[in-house]
């Protein structure tokens, strides 16, 4: 049986330049994982591949966000976000991810493609750890798992709805006006 992973509560910070990349199948396995991904999570290519893509998911995001990611995608489109991720190691990095659904030729879904860059600091700090840490304590404060990400995705979405944005066209304005 594997040990669980324990976050650290410290940081990796990757240039801006670097481009992590990974491909998923249907399920959300990987199937690719650049050479940027594995060392910045701490893991080998062999490690990463088939294995899914929430072994790398940090215990601090809420699963409200990771719900919208799966509805957005699943129907075709592309969603832009802010997620923390958790390296091997327990350290954390967090990354601004564009995501997108794989076509094949008869435009029917095979698979998801993510690129993540280095988010921009101060939108992390300011906007959405705040927020993150708002939903995840809403889920939190739920016992049954369902209700949780129910609830959680109600509070993301109300705030987005403020916003009079989608949550990918804030995530997407947050990183852009930085």
């Amino acid at each position: 049986m594997a040990t669980k992973i324990r976050p650290t509560g410290k940081e990796v910070v990757f240039p801006a330049a670097e481009l992590i990349v990974s491909k998923t199948d249907l399920k959300g396995r990987i199937t690719y994982a650049n050479r940027t991904f594995c060392r910045i999570a701490g893991y080998s290519e062999a490690e990463l591949l088939g294995q899914p893509h929430s072994i790398i998911r940090h215990p601090d995001m809420p699963r409200a966000v990771f719900r919208l990611v799966w509805e957005t995608i699943a129907a075709g489109r592309e969603m832009f976000g802010y997620v923390k991720n958790m390296a091997h190691s327990g350290d954390h990095y967090w990354v601004f991810a564009h995501i997108t659904p794989s076509f094949d030729d008869a435009g029917k879904i095979i698979g998801y493609h993510s690129n993540r860059r280095a988010p921009d600091r101060s939108v992390v700090e300011t906007a959405i750890a705040p927020l993150y840490a708002e939903v995840l304590r809403i889920e939190n404060s739920h016992a049954n798992g369902k209700d949780a990400v129910e609830a959680g995705t109600r509070a993301l979405v109300d705030f987005v709805a403020s916003k009079k944005v989608s949550y990918d066209e804030l995530m997407f304005a947050l990183q852009s006006a930085a």
